[in-house]
């Protein structure tokens, strides 16, 4: 049996559950190691069932052969779902309380009826997803790679004049040839006051000398995630933005340099943000340190002052101090990074200088 599969059954019988229906891509993908597109997937003690329509459903019986039976879904699958349940005998059958929409819980109940009850339930798999295995870790690497190479291929095609938006399409293009199969988000060129807006949507805006360019880059390769965000400049760098640029960079320091197993995540982030707190920009860093990443841009744990968990050895997320000054710049900077048993491993090619 797949240890993943295992670990599931393992958590359904602690839990006093039989069956456990996900609607989430990223777990449904986790728990096959096949990309779900419009499926569904039932886990039940005995056997696991993996609804989908016509247009999948032959690449899924190549891809789940003997690890999943293929329920081809004809009509409303949410009564093909409680029929399979109820014909599994499953009484009490968890279910994805911040991924399945109340419209179709309520049809998989009324299929149900009274002979079976829906448990919701919270990050049954996330859980297991925070620990990454040796074969995700390198396809997170991968993902890594290609995304160093985009962002060494920026400095090329970064010159005044030129709209964010048309830095966006050369990325857009370069990471496909270097084996990507998409950008892991919409990518962020940002340039001059723009990059002050963290999220910033990249549109016409020319390019000038003498301002900061951010870019906020990830690809997709697999299925698993990267996401690096790095500052350049054009012309001359003035002595505010130096000054801004290099507390970034010491506040991440600060942060990477507490990472081990069993530290408090909620103190690597108030590293980093003590630190930048200490030199007057306390007030312009408002979003959290860092995020999880894997087969989903951001999963758990999330890096944040709040989050009384402990750091384990496997798990992988960015660390991305930023300070971001109302209508004149922003500089983030972004890395990913892998807790070892020693510490830490900076996955990225380099932390930025």
């Amino acid at each position: 049996m797949d240890p993943r599969i295992k670990n599931i059954r393992s958590k359904l019988i602690e839990e006093n559950l039989d069956g456990f229906l996900l609607s989430l891509p990223a777990n449904i993908s986790y728990l096959t190691k096949y990309p779900s597109r419009d499926s569904y997937y039932l886990v039940s003690p005995k056997n696991n069932f993996y609804f989908t329509d016509s247009r999948y459903t032959e690449e899924a019986k190549n891809a789940l052969r003997g690890s999943a039976s293929i329920i081809k879904t004809n009509g409303s699958v949410f009564k093909m779902i409680a029929d399979v349940s109820l014909k599994s005998h499953l009484k009490r059958i968890a279910f994805e309380e911040r991924h399945l929409p109340f419209a179709e819980y309520q049809e998989i109940k009324r299929g149900l009826g009274r002979k079976a009850k829906l448990i919701p339930t919270h990050s049954l798999t996330e859980k297991l997803r925070c620990l990454k295995e040796t074969q995700e870790v390198a396809k997170i690497k991968k993902a890594i790679n290609i995304t160093s190479k985009a962002l060494d291929f920026a400095k090329k095609v970064i010159s005044p004049g030129k709209k964010e938006i048309e830095i966006v399409a050369e990325l857009e293009r370069y990471i496909r040839y270097l084996g990507a199969s998409n950008s892991a988000f919409d990518i962020i060129v940002a340039s001059g006051p723009n990059s002050s807006f963290p999220h910033h949507i990249s549109g016409n805006r020319k390019i000038k000398n003498g301002e900061p360019l951010l870019i906020d880059i990830g690809v997709d390769f697999l299925g698993y995630k990267s996401d690096l965000t790095r500052v350049f400049f054009l012309g001359r760098i003035s002595s505010s933005v130096r000054e801004v640029y290099d507390i970034v960079c010491s506040a991440q320091k600060e942060a990477i340099r507490r990472i081990k197993p069993q530290e408090i995540i909620g103190k690597i982030d108030k590293a980093a943000r003590q630190y930048i707190s200490s030199k007057g920009y306390g007030g312009f860093f408002g979003h959290n340190l860092g995020h999880g990443i894997g087969l989903e841009i951001h999963e758990e744990p999330q890096i944040s002052s709040k989050n009384s968990g402990l750091l384990n050895t496997s798990m992988v997320f960015t660390i991305e101090p930023g300070i971001y000054l109302p209508n004149k710049f922003g500089i983030r900077i972004e890395d990913v990074v892998l807790v070892t048993e020693k510490g830490c491993e900076v996955l990225s090619a380099s932390i930025h200088k």
